[in-house]
């Protein structure tokens, strides 16, 4: 039997039912546009709490833990050779925290065609003065220009220009939480003390504010000469190497096998911040489960409706068949029938999802606690579209060939002289 003429068929049959057919559809573009609108925003949303954390955590880090002694003097003693020493309370051996050979290390990774860039880092612990008063505190000494072209320090600036951190002589980015607590404005000049007892005054230059509350209270940023300085340290005296991949799903193999080449301790990504990623997973299966319970329910919708088609075209159905129509014609018929639902249920779902997204992407979002968003994240991933389209079809297409194969048995004969 010709296409074309199934088509015709099809078309008549939607036309004979317009009112059902547009139902149908429109369960089809509803499922569909919900699908893309939830999951684009869903996802918006789970990159905007994971950039919190992660675009500022570096794939690699490398660096060097307090740890206790490996070798205990009992060890060592060949008269307890053949026993299992317990030791409790061990103290921390004294180690170096900086690293050993830096500038060769960073060489290395640069040399890395899988490392995207290094960035050194010096973190000191300092107390901030304010009159009688000291407030604990962290200064990370950065390469301020690798810092942000690597972890978008830029963005998390809320005041002042983040290049002022490398063209003014001892300043300072100080977190909005320690800003508020001490009352510091920027130009004004505040005086902070290291553990060492070194006190220095920095001026303030500018805002950074990340987001996380108990992060921004303490935490405070300087070129890393200024850190230096501060500590009476060389300009070779680095606590941290920070590593950037192209692929950060690399960082975990990387890690261990630069640590075994190094002989420092490295910690990676995956395994610092698993919460975050386990908590994305869950979110993004729930948006996932939801939009496809939706397109399913449509689908149910559709087989109803082409059900009750069937039984009020009885007589058609017996029609055709008598006139030399087959089994697999019928079947053909109610299966374009539910296609042509999805189809264009689906491409009108995938139009409204996308206009969906730009709408919510619109909605003001303003808090105090991320000052950088305006508006609610919306992720318009193609990938999105296309589940929502092929979900469409598949769905459409199993609601229609139930009762396209229920249609195709029809015996015309017995449908005829029920007549």
């Amino acid at each position: 039997m010709k296409f074309s003429l199934i088509i015709d068929i099809a078309k008549s049959l939607m036309a004979a039912r317009l009112k059902q057919t547009a139902i149908a559809a429109t369960g089809v573009v509803f499922s569909i546009t919900m699908f893309v609108a939830l999951l684009g925003f869903m996802n918006g949303l789970n990159k905007l709490l994971d950039g919190l954390i992660l675009n500022r955590t570096p794939h690699i880090r490398f660096y060097n833990d307090i740890k206790p002694s490996s070798n205990q003097p009992i060890e060592l003693d060949q008269r307890f050779g053949s026993f299992y020493n317990i030791i409790r309370s061990i103290k921390p051996a004294a180690s170096r925290l900086n690293i050993y050979d830096n500038e060769a290390i960073m060489r290395t990774l640069r040399a890395d065609p899988r490392v995207l860039g290094v960035a050194p880092k010096l973190s000191s612990q300092v107390f901030y003065n304010v009159g009688t008063l000291d407030i604990t505190g962290i200064i990370d000494g950065i390469e301020v220009e690798e810092e942000n072209r690597l972890f978008a320090f830029s963005d998390y600036v809320t005041a002042g220009n983040f290049i002022d951190l490398k063209n003014t002589a001892n300043s300072i980015i100080l977190g909005k939480g320690v800003a508020d607590r001490i009352m510091a404005d920027i130009g004004d000049v505040v005086q902070v003390t290291t553990s060492q007892g070194n006190r220095i005054q920095l001026k303030v230059v500018g805002f950074f504010q990340s987001g996380l509350g108990d992060l921004d209270n303490v935490q405070s940023y300087a070129a890393i000469s200024t850190v230096q300085k501060m500590l009476g340290e060389p300009a070779s005296f680095v606590t941290d190497v920070q590593v950037k991949l192209n692929d950060f799903t690399l960082a975990p193999d990387m890690a261990a096998e630069y640590r075994e080449i190094f002989q420092i301790d490295a910690d990676d990504i995956q395994t610092v911040n698993a919460q975050f990623e386990t908590g994305t997973q869950i979110r993004t299966l729930i948006s996932y489960a939801v939009g496809i319970t939706l397109l399913v329910v449509s689908g149910f919708g559709i087989y109803n409706i082409l059900n009750m088609m069937i039984y009020e075209k009885m007589d058609t159905i017996a029609i055709l068949k008598a006139i030399g129509f087959s089994g697999t014609d019928v079947n053909r018929i109610f299966i374009t029938i539910a296609l042509t639902i999805g189809v264009i249920g689906g491409a009108l779902g995938l139009v409204f999802g996308f206009m969906a997204g730009l709408g919510i992407e619109r909605i003001p979002f303003e808090t105090e606690a991320l000052p950088t968003v305006k508006t609610f994240p919306v992720d318009f991933n193609p990938k999105y579209y296309l589940i929502g389209g092929l979900f469409s079809l598949i769905t459409t297409y199993f609601a229609g060939y139930f009762p396209a194969r229920k249609a195709s048995s029809v015996d015309p004969v017995e449908i005829i002289r029920g007549k």
